[in-house]
């Protein structure tokens, strides 16, 4: 027999109108209603229908989320896995599901989205990333639709709600620690140019350099790509000059991953003759050899607060632009040590 809202009324004491408004969640019913009627309807094993109360309250409840173009970048970098889990229990909150495009090609990334707006069949969108230049989030603009981004924008940075971590002091800071190790020739492996986090950490880099009074060599800054493959061509550049670094910024711990299997095999030592600090402290950073010191940019609470404040702007259209700043810390392990002289013996 089927359970229906009326059953979870009486069960509850309620009307069914404050059931649909319990389901709902609304802040016009009370916190003890709340408990009372999500006790009835869990001992009824009673679930909302949520394609019907899409067609009554024209409202999807699903959130989409716009990935990066290659689809190797999501699959193979723990930062996704992690920042989706965020968005999934933020977004749980309030019963929101998740569609996620499926492009692999940029163009195909935008056709998606395109669908998804102007089908309705999302509410609001998450970008999973900032890019320089980028189609979707104009088109975004352009229609005036909910979106959230986690990064910061590059352009109309006052007029985008959008989730960060200060990633340029974030770079400025573990370049700082390096150079007080006593490394002054540390270098910058980062990713693509397009995306605004790889800019801003490369300009912190920079930064720490010229407040140290040392010269920025252009040679000493390699962007591959943030996966495993992209930090082991890094270090084949960077060992390959004729004076090269004691230290590197890594902008990513997969990429870092592959600088640390390299290195390895060319039987350099960490950190005795090269020292490694990157960004995002996932699980591999804690488990390589040596462990890696990280930058924990809490991943988690990027993807939490990005379904959060999008499902404000959803549910109240007046919601001013935000930009929220998730802490970071840098946490020390072994990969880092004082400057030493064997690499400059070695080559």
């Amino acid at each position: 027999m089927t359970v229906t809202i009326k059953d979870v009324a009486k069960l509850a004491g309620v009307s069914p109108s404050t059931v649909s408004r319990v389901i709902a969640d609304s802040s016009r019913i009370s916190e003890k209603t709340k408990i009372k009627v999500r006790e009835a309807m869990q001992q009824l094993g009673y679930h909302p229908n949520m394609i019907a109360r899409s067609l009554a309250s024209q409202s999807t409840q699903t959130i989409g989320l716009v990935a990066p173009s290659s689809t190797d970048l999501v699959f193979q970098n723990p930062f996704f896995p992690t920042v989706l889990r965020g968005i999934s229990e933020g977004a749980h909150t309030k019963q929101y599901s998740i569609h996620m495009t499926t492009g692999k090609t940029e163009k195909e990334i935008y056709d998606d989205v395109v669908k998804m707006v102007q089908g309705r069949r999302v509410d609001g969108v998450i970008l999973l990333y900032s890019k320089v230049e980028d189609r979707v989030l104009s088109y975004l603009r352009e229609r005036n639709f909910p979106f959230v981004v986690i990064g910061k924008p590059f352009k109309h940075v006052e007029e985008i709600t959008h989730i960060d971590n200060d990633n340029f002091r974030a770079a400025k800071d573990v370049t700082e620690h390096l150079l007080r190790l006593g490394h002054e020739r540390v270098a910058f492996v980062g990713g693509n140019l397009n995306f605004v986090v790889t800019v801003d950490r490369v300009l912190g880099y920079e930064k720490a350099l010229r407040n140290a009074g040392i010269s920025l060599r252009n040679e000493y800054v390699i962007h591959e790509e943030f996966l495993r493959e992209g930090g082991q061509e890094a270090v084949n550049a960077l060992l390959s000059l004729e004076d090269p670094p004691t230290a590197l910024v890594v902008s990513d711990d997969l990429m870092a991953l592959g600088v640390l299997n390299s290195l390895n095999e060319l039987g350099i030592q960490v950190p005795k003759d090269i020292s490694v600090v990157s960004f995002n402290n996932v699980m591999l950073a804690e488990m390589s050899r040596p462990p890696l010191t990280s930058v924990d940019i809490n991943i988690f609470d990027l993807g939490f607060e990005a379904a959060r404040n999008l499902m404000q702007m959803i549910e109240n259209p007046k919601e001013p632009v935000k930009r929220v700043i998730i802490p970071y810390n840098l946490v020390k392990r072994s990969s880092c040590g004082p400057v030493e002289s064997a690499i400059v013996e070695s080559t």
